[in-house]
């Protein structure tokens, strides 16, 4: 009778949670046909859409409705979760460290996320609030609720001043979730509205530089509107503890922006966990291929913000439509790579477009290279998260959780 030799199940290991590692994980489980000893690690037992954050900042989106438990979508039976903070990954030997211990693999998918980059500008990582994970959001949504309630009895103006370093799509769209929510929250702290002063300061000409002249008019109007101060073509210079320093180009008196909470968005990079790995890396970010492989470690893989991933000679910007779509690839690639079956097929990002809020009912950006702006985008805006919940768990998950123009998300 001839042998059967029999070939130990591979060890898939996916470490981060976020819209590239979820989407991977979520993609095996509904396509993998193979055997494989499938597991995703991430140090919440839940998921949040990081393009929400804001929301949660302001107390628009409650962190009930803002959490995804992720052993409410994985099903067991095929992908084991497990609540870790990774510390080290160890590509030479195949394992990654964690709290828990080691977790060895036969491949590893990267998908760490990011962190603020604070440029090497003084002051920055004490004395700012950064919008890089739910808890920090719900930190700096304490803050300012304590500030405006406390001002009754402290009388300090700088407690109502809310400084916005960085101009692009996170510190946009946090300005104006306040800004829109400012009535409200002077109504029941008892506030003269004329008293809160939020004021967004950016490097660049206009406000969200991704887009168009046009656009990014708009945007800037609506935001005035708000009673939003906007501060261009600004250098941030130093931040401290109740001002910004920063210096318009070509003025050599420094401006100086007194305020009691202080906001950075001016920057990511990736993990800071890559950055002291053996792993070839630019600021937690590591090279690869067409197929978001690392080519110094062929059986590791990167998707979402841990990845710097090229289309020729352009570098994708990180962004959660970029990361889903690295994910549901990986998903597909790691089907046939487990099945022994060919996959030369590289992995092409399709920009569908770009939508940045100003508050729950409106909002500006491009929709299949199509300008588009006001409650019209507000719904595009929603759809696009909503689409990603239904890509969790269907109907039932954006019923519970989704975002719709005529109720709140508390």
């Amino acid at each position: 009778m001839q042998e059967t030799q029999s070939h130990p199940t591979p060890k898939v290991l996916i470490i981060g949670g976020g819209y590239g590692g979820l989407k991977a994980a979520l993609g095996l489980q509904r396509k993998l046909k193979t055997p494989a000893d499938i597991t995703l690690i991430s140090k919440h037992d839940y998921h949040y859409q990081t393009t929400l954050l804001h929301k949660v900042a302001i107390g628009t989106l409650s962190s009930r409705k803002a959490r995804i438990f992720y052993r409410k979508i994985l099903d067991p039976k095929k992908i084991r979760f497990i609540k870790d903070k990774i510390l080290e990954i160890c590509p030479e030997e195949n394992k990654v460290i964690g709290n828990g211990g080691a977790y060895k693999y036969d491949y590893l998918i990267i998908a760490l996320g990011f962190r603020p980059d604070h440029l090497g500008i003084k002051g920055v990582g004490k004395n700012t609030y950064r919008l890089s994970s739910l808890n920090a959001a719900l930190k700096l949504m304490k803050n300012i609720e304590n500030k405006f309630k406390e001002y009754t009895h402290t009388k300090n103006a700088q407690d109502l001043s809310v400084i916005v370093c960085g101009t692009g799509f996170t510190g946009i769209e946090f300005t104006a979730e306040l800004a829109t929510q400012l009535d409200e929250l002077c109504l029941i702290c008892g506030i003269d509205r004329s008293l809160p002063k939020i004021t967004c300061i950016g490097r660049s000409e206009h406000i969200l530089p991704v887009f168009n002249d046009k656009l990014a008019t708009a945007a800037e109007s609506k935001l005035k509107k708000l009673g939003v101060r906007i501060v261009s073509n600004a250098t941030i210079e130093e931040v401290r503890d109740d001002r910004v320093i920063a210096r318009y180009k070509g003025q050599d008196e420094p401006l100086e922006i007194l305020g009691n909470t202080i906001i950075w968005s001016a920057g990511v990079k990736g993990s800071e966990i890559i950055e002291r790995s053996t792993l070839p890396n630019k600021k937690g970010r590591i090279p690869v291929n067409a197929q978001l492989q690392c080519e110094a470690y062929p059986n590791i893989y990167v998707v979402g913000d841990s990845a710097q991933a090229r289309d020729k000679d352009i570098i994708h910007a990180p962004t959660a439509q970029l990361s889903a779509q690295m994910g549901d690839y990986i998903a597909e690639l790691f089907c046939a790579k487990l099945a022994d079956k060919p996959f030369h097929r590289p992995f092409v990002f399709h920009h569908k477009g770009t939508v940045c809020s100003i508050g729950h009912t409106d909002g500006v950006g491009m929709v299949l290279g199509r300008g588009i702006k006001g409650e019209f985008a507000a719904f595009i805006k929603n759809t696009i998260e909503n689409k990603w919940l239904y890509s969790l768990g269907g109907f039932e998950i954006v019923f519970k959780k989704g975002q719709f123009r005529y109720r709140t998300s508390n």
